[in-house]
């Protein structure tokens, strides 16, 4: 059994960060980049909001630059995933998905959210070719065209008034017959003339030939009344939800009603000294690479104070 000081689990943002700066601190970290190298970014194309690239950036060739630098400061970056975990324990023991075990003094969880989706074979067909599930990333590169977003809760509302903001026209697909969000988001919505909320509707597919050029929808799906139609649309974002990786620490970390890791303060330690949260997996609000990497940063420092002070 292998043993490090500092162990970072997740290798997207908040990952990588967090290992440049423990790197930095002469902790020697370990990081275990688990079942999606880059984390979610990867599944983007070019990242326009990142400070640093005034005309874009490769989303993977941004994430593997990350990689490099961590590993220039002395990170061991390892594939493979933690899946198990004991912090009842000192050291903490983790258990690698090849069956090995390494302990830990200090542990920064940054396993990230996963988006949800419908289940759709096409929106992995069409994923980076208009398939999106955060409009504020990809939003940008449909300025006068036409999009939807499926959902009816606030998020999906916000992800409608953004995107109406740039777009010439956005469908927003609810499956209900009335919308859950707030009142306050309800009524923005409604307000906002180039949004047209298309209610009682499934998206069940989508088409196009080198992208989304369309979807393909039910109206009322299994009544007696129900209508197939195809709307046109240059881009389709997913705004259902997010699943954060937080199923391994279940019982063991305060999670709160969604399953996201509760911090203390304004810090990104968690209810266990010596184990801290950074990135998504924490974060239900914000979702963006740049929140990402500074909660990594903070998560790093913290890490190395406590181990100062506890080794």
């Amino acid at each position: 059994m292998s043993h490090t000081k500092c162990l970072i689990l997740g290798s997207g943002p908040a990952g990588y960060t967090a290992a440049i700066y423990a790197g930095r601190a002469n902790l020697a970290p370990v990081e275990y980049c688990g079942p999606q190298t880059g984390g979610q970014l990867t599944q983007t194309t070019i990242v326009e909001n990142f400070p640093g690239y005034p005309d874009g950036v490769d989303a993977n060739q941004m994430m593997m630059e990350m990689r490099q630098q961590a590993e220039r400061f002395g990170t061991d970056i390892r594939d493979g995933e933690i899946v198990k975990a004991d912090l009842s324990v000192r050291p903490f023991v983790f258990t690698i998905d090849d069956g090995t075990s390494i302990t830990a003094d200090a542990v920064i969880i940054a396993t990230g959210a996963k988006a949800k989706y419908l289940g759709l074979d096409d929106e992995r067909k069409y994923n980076g070719m208009g398939v999106s599930a955060c409009a504020t990333c990809d939003g940008f590169f449909y300025r006068k065209k036409v999009t939807a977003v499926v959902g009816g809760g606030d998020t999906a509302c916000e992800d409608a008034l953004y995107l109406a903001s740039l777009c010439q026209k956005v469908y927003l697909v609810v499956r209900k017959n009335y919308l859950r969000a707030s009142e306050i988001m309800q009524r923005r919505v409604r307000e906002t003339e180039n949004i047209e909320i298309l209610f009682e509707h499934n998206a069940i597919g989508l088409y196009g030939e080198n992208g989304v050029e369309g979807m393909h929808l039910v109206k009322r799906k299994g009544e007696a009344d129900e209508q197939r139609y195809d709307v046109a649309i240059d881009g389709f974002f997913l705004a259902i939800g997010h699943k954060p990786v937080t199923d391994l620490f279940r019982g063991q970390l305060e999670l709160d009603e969604m399953g996201y890791i509760k911090t203390i303060g304004n810090t990104q330690q968690t209810n266990i000294k010596g184990v801290f949260a950074a990135g998504d997996v924490c974060d239900p609000t914000y979702r963006q690479a740049i929140v990402a990497a500074g909660t990594g940063c903070k998560a790093a420092l913290e890490a190395e104070k406590y181990l100062v002070e506890n080794l």
